[in-house]
């Protein structure tokens, strides 16, 4: 007796889930690195998959932005410039503000606590010296991501975690950050924390743009050292 259908179709979906998270990480952390075309047969292979439900996968790995379709060239991991990144920044910096404020108006009490708990969490990982890993993991992310589920706006959600979310994670794995940014990072995060709990809207937004303006910053001195991005 052949399979039902609908059970062929979930267990496809399963499959393209899975294969789309491993792929999601591996452009992420650099295993698959910027600009690397990627071969269906070559993907199918190392995936142990048919062809179905890793097309899939890289249809949704499009919508994420991580991977792009040219003509007569296939698929590839993106390649951002300088300009698209510091344009990435200047998105967040308007959009994230206003996440903090109404975080601050919407969050519940206890997601709060779960946020300063958070804090708690990266400021163990600052002092004892993890500060790379503090921005190569979803350790800085998660504390944006979290705020941006807290404003309660699916339409914000939509824009900041599911199109902007991987490449700005993409950007950090793969080139981190230096000095002493992530003690100064974790501060302002503070700050923000301090003003959600306090149920200060507009205070919160103000210092969420100006932590992104301040991180924007840092990475235009960063890239301003690498002429081979600056396209």
């Amino acid at each position: 007796m052949s399979e039902p259908a609908e059970t062929f179709h979930e267990e496809n979906a399963t499959i393209a889930d899975r294969v789309f998270e491993q792929l999601r990480q591996a452009i992420v952390e650099g295993e698959i690195p910027a600009g690397s075309k990627i071969s269906e047969p070559e993907m199918a292979a190392r995936y142990g998959i048919s062809r179905g439900p890793l097309r899939e996968a890289m249809r949704r790995l499009e919508s994420t932005h991580l991977v792009e379709r040219r003509p007569n060239l296939g698929a590839r991991v993106v390649t951002l410039s300088s300009r698209q990144l510091i344009e990435i920044y200047l998105v967040r910096e308007a959009l994230e503000g206003m996440a903090a404020r109404l975080a601050a108006e919407r969050m519940s009490d206890e997601a709060i606590e779960e946020l300063k708990d958070l804090m708690e969490q990266h400021r163990r990982d600052v002092a004892r010296e993890f500060r790379q890993a503090y921005f190569q993991t979803e350790g800085d992310m998660d504390f944006h991501y979290r705020i941006v589920q807290g404003s309660g706006n699916r339409r914000l959600i939509g824009i900041l975690c599911d199109d902007l979310y991987h490449l700005a994670r993409m950007y950090r794995c793969q080139f981190g950050m230096g000095g002493d940014r992530a003690r100064d990072a974790l501060k302002e995060h503070e700050l923000v924390v301090d003003a959600i709990a306090d149920r200060d809207g507009e205070l919160a937004e103000l210092l969420m743009r100006r932590h992104i303006s301040a991180s924007r910053r840092g990475v235009e001195a960063r890239l301003a050292a690498q002429p081979s991005m600056n396209n």
